[in-house]
Order: structure tokens, then sequence, then C-alpha cells
């Protein structure tokens, strides 16, 4: 037992280092694994988060994203994801310049607050300029999200972190929308047909323009009775619209509505609106009134009735005139085919001269009219009624110089087997009758030419009255209510210039009356015209304005006695420098006359020169013509010179004008004294 002790005791020792051995070598075993299982974790979860961020990034970026973080404390704002800041990290005064003007104090008020505490996040819309180059600004449209993001122990947040969505496609895309709306909505206000909408209940949404004053609405937003009132309830729509199996409807008909006074005529058409699954939504309703149509067209109706009626008179009468001879200027003639003759006839049945076929040919003054053409094949040319008006060489009257206007009526004659034999008819002198034509053209032609120059005259008349007449009611009432001395001394010279102007305007309408009328008078009288220039010329020498532009005058007499209409011809100096004054902005204005003989008499030269626009030369051969204005810009009737020509000619002178375009122009005249 002893031994067995001993050997147990030997070999517990050598079996304990053993075990400790082993169990040394199993730990470390375990924790190499657990080291490997948890670099494979660590390793998995990188991964993991690594694709999750780049799901993230490419969701913003197809989301149109930007995700920017600033930091407070730093004040750079820097870029985590997005195309917002192309350069980089900013600071913030550069955020600043690329936020929109009228927005910066929505985006700085907003952070700050997240600053302050005030909340831990914000919402809000601002315009941003992408545009990192120089250029023009590239705005779009950005709706931000900012979270406030906080440290342990501080008690400010550290950085601000902002989700931005691009809206700028959306937002164009909705402006878009909106204009197209409006163009639709105008479109269907201002049609000239009236159009309304109803539900498909048959309640009123909407009616255009047209159709509130067809229905005389009450106002145009709506009206009491319609809105109240449901479509099939009304005729005639009741009798003949299903509300159960809609359909296209068009009809003409006298509509009736007594509570708005409604009594017309409309063409009436319904239209319902169906949505993909055929299914009524809308009722389009489109109505014209045709009650003056159909007035016109009664009208029209009994007209045509009328001249139908004159029609039958007509042919009637012209029927019997044509045979009619006495006291009319006309012989019958007749012609006979197998005799190759045709005969006069005094009345009816007397002959008074007869001539050959090849002998009337030759009477006519156009050979080639196609009814003397048709004279050589005289069955063809006689074998139907003709009316021939034309020119001819008379052969057997001394009286009548030069060709004869003659209108020839015949119609055919055939024996008793129905074959030709010739023609009778009438041949009539219609010489008086084709000059009182010639005559009444031209004068229908001047009556045209007149009442366009009528119509002309008082389109112009009307603008140029007005004009003045506005300026002078305008500062009128305004010199009421202006205290300083200046300011109404100014605007009492700008109602003494509107009144000069509206009193020159009347005196060229009555000198244009007197002129039409034949009764411009010209009452010539000893004058010094010497002195009278000197006082033309000072009052003239107040029309010019214009600091850079000098008034001159040319006085070359002390005294220079003259018969003159002194009136008439201060009319004809103040138009010239009147114009001069108009066109002239720079250089001078020059007045002058001298004594200039013509023709073996004496006469008095006039001219009024400037350094104004000038007048192209296709245009100086108009300037004295009415109406004629070489710029529509510059006040003016166009009457000034023609009123000058028509005072030069009744003195028996002479006016004309010499131009460079681009440099000035003189206009002068020249009146016997």
């Amino acid at each position: 037992m002893m031994i067995l002790s001993i050997i147990y005791s030997l070999l517990l020792a050598q079996f304990i280092p053993m075990v400790m051995v082993i169990l040394v070598i199993i730990a470390a075993v375990v924790m190499i694994i657990m080291n490997r299982l948890v670099k494979r974790r660590v390793l998995r979860s990188v991964n993991s988060t690594l694709d999750i961020h780049d799901m993230m990034e490419k969701t913003l970026k197809i989301s149109a994203s930007n995700v920017i973080i600033y930091d407070v404390h730093k004040g750079i704002v820097s870029q985590l994801s997005g195309y917002m800041l192309s350069k980089g990290d900013i600071n913030v005064e550069t955020y600043k310049q690329h936020v929109h003007p009228d927005d910066l104090d929505t985006v700085l008020e907003n952070i700050r607050s997240l600053i302050r505490g005030e909340g831990t996040s914000v919402e809000f819309d601002y315009r941003w300029n992408f545009n990192f180059d120089e250029g023009a600004p590239q705005w779009g449209y950005l709706h931000n999200t900012s979270v406030a993001e906080y440290v342990d122990g501080v008690p400010q947040p550290v950085t601000i972190i902002s989700a931005l969505v691009d809206q700028t496609n959306l937002y164009e895309q909705q402006e878009q929308e909106t204009a197209l709306s409006k163009r639709y909505k105008q479109i269907f206000e201002n049609s000239i047909i009236g159009l309304s909408f109803y539900s498909a209940d048959g309640w009123l949404i909407d009616a255009n323009r047209q159709m509130r004053v067809i229905c005389n609405f009450d106002s145009d937003e709506g009206d009491s009775y319609f809105s109240n009132t449901n479509l099939f309830d009304v005729a005639p729509f009741n009798e003949v619209l299903d509300r159960n199996n809609l359909e296209d409807y068009w009809a003409c008909s006298l509509s009736v509505v007594p509570e708005r006074n409604m009594y017309v005529y409309l063409e009436i058409r319904v239209h319902p609106i169906l949505d993909s699954l055929g299914h009524v939504v809308y009722l389009a309703v489109a109505a014209r009134d045709i009650s003056e149509e159909r007035k016109l067209y009664l009208q029209q109706k009994l007209n045509d009735e009328q001249i139908q009626k004159a029609k039958e008179a007509i042919q009637l009468y012209e029927t019997e005139l044509r045979y009619m001879m006495e006291g009319c200027k006309m012989e019958a003639w007749r012609a006979i085919i197998e005799e190759d003759r045709i005969e006069f006839y005094s009345g009816l049945s007397t002959i008074v001269r007869s001539i050959t076929m090849n002998e009337m040919r030759e009477i006519f003054v156009n050979k080639d009219d196609e009814f003397v053409r048709s004279l050589s094949d005289l069955y063809k040319a006689l074998d139907h009624p003709l009316v021939y008006v034309g020119q001819i060489c008379p052969r057997h009257s001394e009286s009548i110089n030069g060709p004869l206007w003659v209108q020839i009526n015949s119609i055919p004659e055939y024996d008793d087997k129905g074959h030709l034999k010739g023609s009778f008819g009438i041949w009539r002198n219609i010489n008086d009758i084709m000059h009182k034509q010639e005559l009444l053209k031209r004068e229908t032609e001047r009556a045209k030419d007149s009442g366009h120059q009528k119509s002309v005259f008082l389109a112009n008349m009307t603008h140029e009255i007005r004009t003045p007449l506005n300026a002078i009611v305008g500062f009128s009432d305004l010199l009421q209510a202006v205290e300083s001395p200046e300011e109404k001394h100014e605007m009492i010279r700008i109602i003494h210039n509107n009144c000069d102007m509206l009193l020159r305007l009347i005196n060229d309408i009555l000198v244009l009356s007197n002129v039409d009328a034949n009764a411009m008078q010209i009452r010539p009288e000893m004058v010094d015209f010497a002195i009278e220039f000197n006082d033309i010329c000072k009052s003239l020498s107040e029309r010019v304005q214009e600091p850079s532009v000098e008034f001159q005058s040319d006085n070359p007499c002390d005294t220079l006695l003259v018969s003159i209409d002194k009136s008439r011809i201060q009319q004809v100096i103040t138009n010239f420098v009147t114009n001069a004054v108009k066109y002239t902005h720079q250089g001078h204005i020059r007045v002058g006359y001298r004594l200039e003989e013509r023709e073996g008499k004496q006469g008095l030269y006039v001219y009024c020169e400037d350094t104004g626009a000038g007048i192209p030369d296709d245009q100086l051969g108009r300037v004295f013509e009415r109406f004629v204005k070489l710029n529509d810009y510059i006040q003016g009737t166009g009457l000034g010179l023609s009123i000058c020509k028509a005072i030069v000619d009744r003195c028996n002178g002479d006016i004309g004008v010499e131009s460079k375009f681009g440099e000035g122009s003189t206009f002068w005249f020249w009146i016997p004294v």
C-alpha cells in the first residue's frame, strides 16, 4: 500500500504541470479564435457601413440632394454630399454671397434660431447661385432642412447639418404650368363665343366673359340664378338632355330666361367631357348670340325679293326700250346676209342709208375686237343676240370729227324654215354718255380723294387739338397746388405756349377752310417792311428755346416801302420759322429778305435758313402738300407749308425749298411788290 501511494504521488507531480500546459494551450487557441471572430465582425461592420454610405450618397445624388455641415465655431461650411459647393469648403461670407439677396434674411434668421437653441430643426426655401466662377448667376431653388448637433457639456450646437433638395426643375415646371394655365384661362375668358363649364351633375362651375354678357350675369364673379339652377332643369336642356346618357347636342333656338331678362336667339352646343374610363366629368356649353345675324338674314331675304322684282322690272323695261326709236339718238338697223348689206332706218321703216359688210368692218376703230373679227363669218357673228360698245369712224356725217362711241344691239332673224337670214337691232350714239361717264369717273375719284382727305384731316385735328388742350387743362389744375414762384412761372409759360400752339392750329384750320372755299382774300397795303420784319423777328426769336440754337435775322434795309398783305406774309414767315424750330437742335436759324427782280417784275424774296435735319431728295416734292409730315414723332398737322403755298400762290408769287439731308434746309418765297 505504501508503495502504491508513493507511485501515485510521483504520477500526480508529473501530471499537474502537463495539465497546466494543456490548459494554457487551449486558452491560447480560444483567444486566437475569438480574435479572428471579432476581426471578422468589425470588418463586416465596416463594409456594411461603407455600403450604407455609398447607398446614401447614390440616393442623395438621385434625389438631387445636397448635405452640408456648418461648423459654428470655425465659421466654415463643408459639403458632405452633392454639388452645391463646387469649389470645396467655403467661409460664411462666401456662403452669404451665393444666397439670393431677397432670401438672405430668411436664411440667417433660421440658422441663428438654431444657434440660439430656439429649436432643434428648421425648414425653409431659398435661392442659391451655383456659379462659383465669373459670369451671370445661375440661380437654383433649394428646400433646406437643418438640424443642430450638440456635444455633452456645450450649451450651444457645434455644427448644423443641412440637407438641401434641389427643386429648380420642379419650380420651373410649376411656373410653366402656371403660365400655361393663365394662357388657357385668358383664351377661355376672351373667346368671342360664350363658354361655360358644368359639373357632371349639371351645376355651373365657370363661365367666360361672353357667356356672362349673353346670360346677363349679375356680376363677373358669378350669378345667383344660374349658380343655383341645375342645367338639367332649364329649358331646352330639360327636354333634350338625358342625365344617364349624355351625348353632343347642337341647336339654334330662342332662349328665354325671365329671371335674367334674357330674350335672345342662340346657337347652343353641349359637349360632355369624359375621363379615361369613359365617365362624364364635365359638361362644356358653347353659346353664340345670333339675334343680329337673324335680323340680317331676314333683312337680306327681303332685299333679295325686292332685288328680284327690280331685276324683272328692269328686264321688261330693257326689252321695251330696245325698240324705242324716237328722240333717243337711235337708229334701227338690219343685216341681210344673202345680200351682204346693212340697212339703216329712220324710225322702223324708212331706209336712210345702206352699207356693205366690208364697209361696216372698216368703220370700227378697234379691228382686234372679238365682235369685229367675227364679222368675217356673219353666220357665227349674228346667230345670237349681241351688244357691242365701241368707237367707229362715221363716213356719212360731216358734222362729226373724230371717232364716235356707239352701242350696237341686235337679235338674230330667222326665216320660216328656221334658217338664219340676218339680224335686227338698234344703233345708238352714246358719245355724250361715254363723256359723262368719264367725267363721272373723275368726279367720283375726286370725291373719294376728298373723303379720304377729310378723314385724315379729322384724325389729325383730333390729335393735334387734344394735345395742347390736355397740357392747358393739366397744368392749369396743377397751378393751384404749386407754391414755388419758379414752378408757377414755368407752368404759366407752358400754358401760354400751348395756348399759342392751339391758336395757330385754329388759324391754320380757318385759313385752310378759306382756301377750300376759294374765300381767302389778299389785301395789300403800303407798309415799311424793314420795320415790320424787325418786329416779326423779335417775336419769332422767343420761339427758339434751345440754347444750342442761335436765331439770326438779316435785314439789309433801314426802310423799305412795299405793297403787301402784311398779315399773310407774317403768317408764311411764322410757319417757316416754326418748322425750323421743330427740326433744328443745334446751329442757327436765319431769317432774311432782299429785293429781287423776276421776269421784269420787282419782288420781295424772303428766306428761312436752318441747320436742322434736312429733307431727303425724294421728299422735296411733297413738303408743300397737305398733311405731309416727314417725322410723325414731331408735333404738327402737316398743314403749315400747304397754307404757305396757298398764300404765295394767291399773291401770284413762287415758293420753294432747298435742302441737304442731315445738314439743313432753306425755305423761300418770292412775291411781286
